[in-house]
Formats: C-alpha cells, sequence, structure tokens
C-alpha cells in the first residue's frame, strides 16, 4: 500500500504569501503614544490630588482605630468594622493605582519624545 504525502488538511493560501500572525505589528505613533501617556498622567495626578483631600474630611487613623474597635466590640458590629477594613485597603488600592498610573505616563512622554530605533 502506499499513500501520499498530501496533508490531510489544506489551508487557503493568501495572495501575500504571509499570513497575517508573523506580521510584525505597527507600533503606535508618536502622536498616540504622546497623548496616551498624558491621559495617563493626568488621570494618576488627578487621583493623587482627590486622595490627597481625604484627610481634610476624615482622619485616617480615627478610621483605622474606630475599624479595630468595631472588630473587638464583637459579632453585632462586625459587618460595619469589616466595611471600614474594607475602605482602608481600598484607599490603599486606589493609591497605588494612582501611582502606577502616574508613572506609566511618565514612561509613556519619555519613550514619545525620544528617538526611535530601526
Amino acid at each position: 500500500m502506499t499513500s501520499s504525502r498530501r496533508p490531510l488538511l489544506q489551508l487557503p493560501q493568501k495572495p501575500g504569501g504571509q499570513r497575517k500572525v508573523f506580521r510584525r505589528r505597527n507600533r503606535p505613533t508618536r502622536l498616540r503614544q504622546f497623548g496616551s501617556g498624558l491621559l495617563l498622567g493626568a488621570l494618576g495626578c488627578g487621583l493623587l490630588a482627590g486622595l490627597l483631600q481625604i484627610p481634610t474630611r476624615l482622619d485616617a487613623f480615627l478610621l483605622l482605630s474606630e475599624a479595630t474597635v468595631h472588630l473587638i466590640e464583637g459579632v453585632s458590629t462586625f459587618l460595619l468594622g469589616f466595611v471600614q477594613l474594607l475602605a482602608v485597603v481600598l484607599l490603599v488600592v486606589v493609591t497605588l493605582g494612582a501611582l502606577v498610573l502616574v508613572v506609566g505616563g511618565v514612561v509613556r512622554l519619555v519613550r514619545a519624545c525620544l528617538p526611535r530605533r530601526s
């Protein structure tokens, strides 16, 4: 028995000859990279400015100590203390996110201003 060496599945060939998977991706333009860097930086700075307003509205140490007291008081106030601790964790996460946005914006701005490598 002889078997032909033809593959069982024939993929259609494109006129260009090269599949899209192996092509180099187009890099974003300088203007787009500069704009996204500005937007990321502005968003991060806005979040940080908003977070700086929080101490005038509430005392963070008072919030943390109240949360601890509510947790110690018992099961009846457990949910209130848990929500307050979640608020503290949320503030930390938002602060870290704002810092990441600022750093990302600065990196994009620097990359947009540097000369490109070929």
